[in-house]
């Protein structure tokens, strides 16, 4: 069984739709044009799967906007939210096979309610909207956006989520490691200890901050600013990603992508960040905040590394008002071989 890195080929992209009884109430039809925005760079490169409370106000608002649906499968179904990343499927390829591992999702450690998106999964599978086989994990809690896999049996994570008591209550890593290696038939994994982002809700998820690019490059937030409060928190990071090896012995390729400048809901610092982007088969999707020059940068750095995808920026400045961003939003299928 292998768990494949989000850059092998993909099948499909899944998007969990806002509705106006969740959070996005009072910013309801902003967040729909960014969801609008992604549905259609999705929508022209690969099939997507959108689950939605009201699929017809959903059809709707995707006519308006004037996205070709042909590419696009709805699906009714009850949701607390919209953070397809981690109440969806993680899944694994086994002898031509996809296998659908449907995790606990708990809110982020009951930190919200997620009674209905921790169903989701199994009603996508009983409707036959997912090709594979269903492997109930539900005894195990975890989140798409808290691991990243290279594709050849290395995982990268950070301690202070998965080791989190409101997770699974495991507090020592060695075991938990093992059951990750487990699930995933994994070789090994790497584990960053600091990955700390002002606002966020998902104590350190390693998509906010750390992301494979390839089996030998790793594209990460750095923080030059020393009056930042960031700094040393991600400074520290860095060394960790210095001092971690491939699977053959060799130093990471590791590419700097900026901290973007401090965003506020009032008092409080929201958890922006260029590493929350989507690998898809021919592009890849960035958030950006309105920063001219931080934007730039970031896209031009995923350009370098990414030479054969379209490099292609949504805005995502509403999204962060609600503590996520681009990659959050989405969860990519793999494509059986």
């Amino acid at each position: 069984m292998n768990f494949p890195a989000e850059f092998a080929p993909q099948e499909l992209v899944q998007l969990t739709w806002p509705h106006r009884d969740t959070d996005w109430t009072d910013i309801y039809d902003e967040v729909v044009e960014c969801y609008c925005d992604m549905a259609r760079e999705i929508s022209i490169r690969e099939p997507l799967l959108i689950v939605a409370q009201n699929p017809e106000e959903v059809q709707a608002q995707l006519e308006i906007h004037h996205i070709d649906c042909k590419n696009i499968r709805l699906f009714e179904c009850k949701t607390n939210d919209t953070w397809a990343r981690d109440h969806a499927f993680l899944s694994c390829l086994h002898q031509g096979q996809r296998i659908l591992m449907d995790f606990q999702f708990n809110g982020w450690g009951l930190k919200f309610a997620a009674n209905y998106d921790n169903q989701i999964n199994s009603k996508l599978y009983h409707a036959n909207m997912i090709e594979g086989i269903y492997t109930d994990c539900r005894d195990f809690v975890l989140e798409g956006g808290s691991i990243e896999s290279d594709g050849e049996g290395t995982l990268l994570t950070t301690t202070s989520c998965l080791l989190a008591e409101n997770r699974n209550n495991i507090s020592d890593k060695k075991t938990l490691e093992t059951q990750l290696l487990q699930f995933f038939n994994a070789k090994r994994v790497l584990w960053l200890n600091h990955s700390w982002l002002a606002g966020d809700d998902t104590d350190g998820h390693i998509d906010t901050v750390a992301r494979f690019c390839d089996k030998e490059t790793i594209a990460y937030v750095q923080c030059n600013d020393q009056a930042d409060e960031h700094y040393l928190e991600l400074k520290a990071m860095e060394e960790e990603l210095k001092a971690f090896r491939t699977s053959d012995g060799k130093p990471y390729k590791l590419i700097p992508l900026p901290l973007p400048a401090a965003i506020y809901d009032g008092e409080d610092r929201l958890p922006a960040t260029y590493a929350n982007f989507l690998i898809m088969n021919t592009a890849v999707l960035v958030p950006t905040y309105g920063q001219k020059e931080n934007d730039a940068i970031a896209l031009s750095q995923l350009r370098h590394v990414f030479p054969n995808r379209e490099i292609i920026g949504i805005d995502c400045r509403v999204l962060i008002k609600q503590h996520g961003s681009l990659h959050c939003s989405t969860m990519q299928y793999p494509s059986i071989l």
